[in-house]
């Protein structure tokens, strides 16, 4: 009786300590074991991550054209067609802008440097250093991101397949996205499906929220800075307006190069006073984006801290370089969105007990 009646060997708050700390591993080490395979399968795992996020951006438009009578296969079909012309276009413009305006801002940038560098020394010399070997450095960092992909297979061999096979992708899933949720329902345990379902919905609504808003604020960012340093007369401004729109993509650390490589072409160029003029343009265009497009476009989306963003994109970036920077926040905002809904759900049902009315929806 006296053993069985002994205290045990930990007191209570060590051993609830133990425990949480051994869900926390067992966390980690889920999620390190799905990271690894998506890395193992990217080649396979990427087309979907963009098919999806495709289909959130495209998914509205598949929705009018379904209303409007056209059949789903047509008006998936039709979709695609249209995302094709328009990202076709877009990646034409971009490329020829930055084709005609690439030696320009180099040569800008190299000038920039050599006079950083009669003011600082080693640290101009660096950015001259930088500017001229632009394009080797560009080269080797594609094939440094290339280099784990399935040998024997060229780089622009393998992004026409992925391209290919996420096109193909957004086509099934804006055909089949009316049986989603009956499909999601089958495969679901005995009394979560309307759990599931909605966490599901709620991601996509998060994803979808993020493409659409980012897409557009980063098409008025690209054209105002465009139309400042053309008012200013900073060469290469298409091309550095082309980068603006795709620095957008990356929230906060491409904004932060695309406008600070804009002030130093305006300050090789043009002199110190249009350098100010074009970092006041950024400034006031990033003020314009944090203050008033943002909270007015995205207000119905998941809101994320800067921080997280941040500690977000340098993850994506350490398991996926630039595409994992691309893809890391929709991501994440889709896990807020499931974060969300299942905060509201059980925070809802928790008081219920006691008489208080559920917040489930």
């Amino acid at each position: 009786m006296q053993d069985s009646q002994q205290a045990p060997l930990l007191p209570g708050p060590a051993r609830r300590l133990a425990a949480w700390c051994a869900l926390l591993l067992l966390a980690a080490g889920v999620v390190y074991v799905g990271i690894r395979l998506v890395v193992e399968f990217r080649t396979a795992v990427v087309p979907v991550l963009l098919a999806l996020l495709g289909t959130a951006l495209l998914g509205p438009l598949h929705r009018r054209l379904v209303k409007a009578g056209v059949p789903r296969s047509v008006a998936a079909g039709l979709t695609c067609v249209a995302v094709v012309a328009v990202v076709g276009g877009a990646v034409y413009i971009v490329v020829a802008a930055l084709i005609d305006t690439g030696d320009e801002i180099v040569a800008s940038l190299k000038e920039a440097a050599r006079g950083v560098s009669e003011h600082f020394g080693a640290a101009g010399t660096s950015l001259d250093d930088l500017a001229s070997n632009a394009r080797e450095l560009l080269g080797k960092f594609g094939g440094t991101a290339a280099s784990g992909v399935i040998s024997g297979v060229s780089v622009v061999g393998e992004s026409i397949a992925m391209a290919v096979l996420a096109l193909l992708l957004v086509f099934f899933f804006l055909r089949d996205s009316d049986k989603a949720a009956a499909a999601l329902r089958s495969l679901s345990p005995r009394g979560s499906a309307d759990t599931l379902e909605a966490m599901a919905r709620r991601a996509l609504r998060a994803v979808e929220g993020f493409m659409r808003g980012t897409t557009l604020i980063a098409l008025i960012d690209a054209v105002l800075i465009t139309v400042g340093l053309l008012v200013l007369d900073v060469p290469g401004a298409p091309g550095l307006g082309a980068l603006v729109f795709v620095g957008a993509y990356i929230p906060y650390l491409g904004a932060f190069i695309s406008g600070a490589l804009a002030v130093l072409v305006a300050l090789a160029d043009r002199g110190f006073v249009i350098a100010l003029w074009a970092l006041g343009v950024v400034i006031a265009v990033q003020v314009l984006e944090g203050h008033v497009l943002q909270p007015m476009i995205q207000s119905r989306t998941v809101q994320m801290h800067p921080a997280v963003v941040m500690v977000t994109i340098t993850a994506g970036a350490s398991v996926a370089g630039v595409l994992g920077m691309l893809l890391a926040v929709p991501l994440t905002a889709a896990a807020f969105g499931v974060a969300e809904e299942l905060r509201i759900r059980y925070g809802g049902q928790e008081p219920s007990s006691s008489g208080s009315p559920s917040r489930e929806s």
